[in-house]
């Protein structure tokens, strides 16, 4: 009963999480781009920094393996970002192969390879690591109390929304604009909850120890991602208006996480 119960928890929390968010964001990413990329790069620093980090340093590790761990997962991501700008500019060399001499292939070569939106796998990667040390920590509280865990699994989903609404917008950019694409990616991390949750039932005790550097890593990825791929982008030379309001916005992504994940603890 209580592994059917983990089962149906955390199906629920990580993935009624993300459709949530889905809801919520793709209504007005259309027409409200810039401010949702605003929101989305506070959203996933405060998880990072303001709900993440605190509750692995809350754990008996270490301050300097956490900080270890953190730097090591940025270097990861840098690294994975790399591999996926090299597959990137590998195809675009092979899609020029064949094109006829000329003022075509002239054309071909006159576009200059930017930088894809490469924080989709780095999203990918660290929402998984962050969804499975949720699904532990739920099996965790309905191992110690039934009701216990049903409350942890409604805290995670509320304190999940915020963060996965920045997902679904990295994700949607870096797929050409497709919501599906987004939304599927998404959702397939979010149901990595179930996995941690069987991996806590089955395996609470020998997990417990490694769950404050899972969430070190999951943070690095947030960092890596809002610092490389979104505030880049808000970069831009801008009215003081503009400026303000895309201040607030990033500000606005901070204290909803921030104020999401103090009511849910």
């Amino acid at each position: 009963m209580t592994l059917v119960a983990i089962i149906v928890a955390t199906l629920a929390a990580g993935i009624g999480s993300v459709w949530l968010a889905a809801l919520l964001g793709f209504a007005a990413l259309g027409r409200y781009t810039q401010h949702l990329l605003s929101l989305a790069a506070g959203a996933l620093l405060a998880t990072a920094f303001m709900h993440l980090l605190p509750e692995a340093f809350e754990s008996q590790a270490s301050a300097k393996a956490l900080f270890t761990t953190l730097l090591v997962g940025v270097l990861f991501f840098f690294l994975l970002d790399k591999a996926e700008l090299w597959h990137h500019g590998h195809e675009h060399h092979h899609g020029l192969v064949g094109v006829h001499a000329g003022h075509e292939h002239h054309e071909g070569h006159s576009h200059a390879i930017t930088k894809p939106r490469a924080g989709a796998w780095a999203v990918l990667t660290g929402d998984s690591v962050h969804c499975f040390g949720d699904g532990i920590l739920i099996a965790s509280a309905f191992v110690a109390d039934f009701r216990l865990g049903w409350i942890a699994a409604v805290s995670v989903l509320a304190h999940e929304v915020p963060h996965h609404m920045g997902d679904l917008i990295v994700l949607r950019q870096s797929s050409g604009n497709d919501r599906r694409a987004a939304l599927i990616k998404v959702t397939l991390a979010g149901a990595v909850t179930m996995l941690g949750g069987l991996a806590g039932f089955f395996l609470v005790e020998q997990l417990h120890d490694y769950l404050p550097y899972f969430l070190a890593v999951g943070s690095s990825s947030f960092i890596y991602v809002a610092l490389d791929d979104l505030i880049p982008q808000l970069q831009k030379h801008l009215t003081a208006r503009e400026t303000a309001a895309q201040v607030a916005w990033l500000l606005l992504g901070m204290g909803l996480v921030s104020v999401v994940s103090t009511a849910a603890h």
